[in-house]
């Protein structure tokens, strides 16, 4: 996987690419920066509302930050977006976060 200045300088070439912004989300959130995170994730459910693995990471971020009730509502709102793609793959793994939250 590319570092994070790597997608970075990427990112700047094409700032509405939500592989790279997933992927920038997804770095931070390894390196621990939750809030980047986040705020990457975000981008990308910005420009795609069905990319429903960003909600699904977006959540495990926010959970494991202790921030339960924001992370409850990720996966709820992924929970929809699967819905509607007709991802059943995405349904099924938000699902069993939400099940083991609640």
């Amino acid at each position: 996987m590319p570092t994070i200045p790597q997608l970075e300088r990427l990112l700047a070439a094409e700032p509405n690419d939500t592989f790279l912004l997933y992927g920038l989300a997804q770095e931070h959130a390894k390196a621990g920066n939750t809030s980047r995170a986040v705020a990457f994730y975000d981008r990308v459910l910005a420009l795609d509302p069905h990319y429903c693995y960003a909600y699904f990471h977006k959540a495990k971020v926010q959970h494991e930050s202790g921030d339960v009730q924001s992370a409850l509502a990720t996966v709820r709102a992924g929970l929809d977006a699967a819905r509607k793609a007709g991802d059943r793959q995405a349904l099924g793994e938000l699902s069993g976060l939400l099940d083991e939250w609640e």
